[in-house]
């Protein structure tokens, strides 16, 4: 046992004292790989989507970068170390690795101030549940191709802004405002009680071009799969739909963003708060 622990210590100070270890930078674009690194994300007070966390027992500074995450609110994923590996193209991970975000998130204020300093009534999109991050990104390239003032996406069950979220946007995500709530749910109400009208584009309402928009609103749109989640459609205000008229009977959620986000643009544009 003892001769474990010294190697471990002799390994963890060769470790700190290698300049050029691949620790010390993210293996690649949004990935922070191994304790030291991880450590200093979290000091760094960036905001992180989620930590990768090897299964089994834990010991040393993996515990206290745990507790850490945990006390503020960071979604920890357990997975086998085989999948780090992956991850980390066989990187000297540590049993650990962090996501972080490819830019700040924003607050919910921040967004409605964005609309005031325009003079426009405010105009949000919300993602529930987007796990595809090629369609995230191309969701925020058109929520700021339309002048939307900013996207809301959920903390868990969702992709975060990760590198492949990036590429997908064509670079529009350096121009919108993005905020990550804990609950969908609660900001809703929170939405509901500023004076904004939820809309979900889900099947079986109004369709979108008989439906009045000239309002502050936020427009839900819902995983391909899975569609807008039942309690945040229960607490919108109205449903919103894309009549389909040939074999298949939905598009791809950007597509519908685009279509959808595009008539409260034009029913808005112009109009003052």
């Amino acid at each position: 046992m003892g001769t474990k622990n010294n190697n471990d210590f002799r390994n963890n100070r060769r470790f700190e004292n290698n300049k050029k270890d691949k620790e010390q930078e993210p293996i690649s674009e949004g990935l922070v790989v191994g304790r030291n690194a991880v450590r200093e994300l979290l000091k760094s007070g960036r905001s992180i989507d989620k930590i990768f966390v090897q299964r089994g027992e834990r010991e040393g500074s993996i515990v206290v970068l745990v507790s850490e995450a945990v006390s503020r609110h960071i979604p920890l994923v357990e997975v086998e170390k085989t999948k780090l590996d992956k991850m980390t193209a066989f990187a000297t991970h540590q049993g650990i690795v962090a996501m972080a975000a490819e830019k700040e998130y924003c607050t919910i204020d921040d967004i409605l101030d964005i609309a005031e300093k325009r003079g426009e009534r405010p105009f949000i999109v919300i993602a529930d549940g987007i796990t595809d991050p090629h369609n995230l990104g191309a969701l925020i390239r058109c929520a700021e191709g339309v002048g939307a003032h900013g996207l809301i996406i959920p903390k868990r069950r969702a992709v975060g802004l990760t590198p492949v979220v990036t590429r997908s946007s064509c670079g529009a995500i350096e121009h919108l405002a993005i905020a990550k709530v804990t609950n969908l749910a609660s900001t809703i109400d929170t939405l509901k009680e500023k004076g904004i009208w939820i809309f979900a584009a889900e099947a079986g309402g109004d369709a979108y071009y008989d439906t009045d928009f000239k309002c502050p609103c936020a427009i839900v749109l819902g995983s391909e799969g899975d569609g807008v989640s039942r309690l945040i459609k229960d607490k919108s205000d109205y449903i919103t739909s894309i009549p389909m008229y040939g074999h298949v009977n939905s598009f791809n959620v950007s597509t519908a963003a685009a279509v959808i986000l595009a008539e409260v643009a034009r029913q808005n544009k112009g109009a003052l708060k």
